[in-house]
């Protein structure tokens, strides 16, 4: 057993596809399980490795879809059977996390828990570990939705934002209200106001506290897994979950509890963060050359070249001349060539690609 705390629990969620990274990612093989950065690791056994540094191992629960079952236990061989928490069906987050809270609770009424996405970059892991350890300790003594905000460096209108409490002086500040993804005129005035963070997904509570949230606002959703409990964590379980899970709303947590209760609060974030969630923003957080080339695993020749992101199997030589600001992305059935400013389009052409050459190219 560790020595961390035995009441800090995380969810891992490792269930996404990433399809605006194709063709490296692919619904049977998905971002999070890729070393998209050329780190040498993969994305969700970074996240699991940040987690580890507060949370004891054993009480990191993967939460994925059971295609991935084995991809989870190849990268995270550390893991038991117990701690990966497979959904039979796509159902957004909300149903996934009511489920393994409710496992959680069973286990240990006292716990603490973070739910973190498997595929953000964090560079000052320290940090994010100070964050968290503050929101837990607010958390273990009141009844609190917690969640991580992003100072914004630009309007994004890619994310959506968290305003909060103007007069608020305290680190941890009541949240007024959830905003959708803006468009740029209105992203601009948020940052202008200065109370506005952009929404990371991460969130922390008690166990106590997100399960009675559930029952309060989503009381059919609540019905459903709760009716479920006995069998939480016994050979019973599989069998309730492969009938019931199904019938759960597809609904995210932001509107599920976040955008509906009142006792919401967001710590603004003192870590570099980065969604990882296109090539545009990969491109972001690579190292360039002096021509803003960011390249993995390829060897270049680049002529007359700048601000394209490059991408191959390791040691693959790409040669290129007079191509500026695209994404080129070399894998062995699929080669991609797209300009950067249309990349939220990757998603659209992966659709198209499949009705042409079938699914097994994404």
């Amino acid at each position: 057993m560790s020595s961390k705390n035995s009441n800090y629990y995380a969810i891992l969620m490792a269930g996404g596809v990433g399809s605006r990274f194709w063709p490296v990612s692919t619904q049977d093989f998905p971002k999070q399980f890729h070393d998209m950065l050329g780190t040498g690791d993969t994305l969700i056994q970074k996240t699991f490795n940040r987690l580890a540094k507060l949370i004891p191992e054993e009480n990191i629960f993967i939460l994925t879809n059971e295609r991935y079952n084995d991809l989870v236990f190849e990268q995270l061989p550390q893991v038991t059977e117990r701690q990966v928490v497979l959904e039979p069906a796509m159902r957004n987050t909300a149903p996934c996390i009511l489920y393994a809270s409710l496992k959680i609770q069973k286990e240990n009424k006292d716990a603490v828990m973070i739910v973190a996405p498997s595929d953000h970059w964090i560079e000052d892991e320290t940090a994010f570990t100070t964050n968290v350890q503050t929101a837990f300790d607010y958390c273990q003594s009141h009844d609190a939705l917690m969640t991580l905000g992003i100072t914004p460096t630009f309007p994004n209108t890619g994310y959506g934002y968290i305003e909060y409490d103007k007069a608020a002086s305290e680190e941890i500040k009541p949240v007024s209200q959830f905003r959708e993804k803006p468009d740029y005129t209105t992203a601009k005035s948020f940052i202008e106001q200065g109370n506005f963070l952009w929404n990371a997904g991460i969130f922390m509570w008690s166990v106590a506290a997100v399960v009675s949230a559930f029952k309060n606002n989503q009381p059919e959703l609540f019905q459903l897994f709760e009716s479920g409990y006995d069998a939480y964590n016994t050979d019973l379980e599989d069998n309730f979950i492969k009938e019931n899970y199904g019938k759960a709303e597809n609904i995210s947590v932001d509107y599920a509890l976040m955008e509906k209760s009142t006792n919401v609060f967001v710590i603004p974030a003192t870590f570099d963060w980065n969604d990882l969630g296109t090539w545009g923003s990969l491109y972001d957080k690579l190292d360039k050359d002096e021509s803003c080339n960011a390249v993995v695993n390829a060897e270049t020749l680049l002529e007359d070249s700048t601000g394209n992101m490059i991408r191959s199997k390791k040691g693959k030589v790409v040669v290129i001349d007079g191509l500026n600001d695209y994404i080129v992305v070399d894998k062995e059935e699929v080669l991609l060539i797209f300009p950067k400013a249309k990349e939220q389009d990757i998603k659209k052409v992966l659709q198209k690609a499949k009705a042409k050459f079938g699914d097994a190219i994404g």
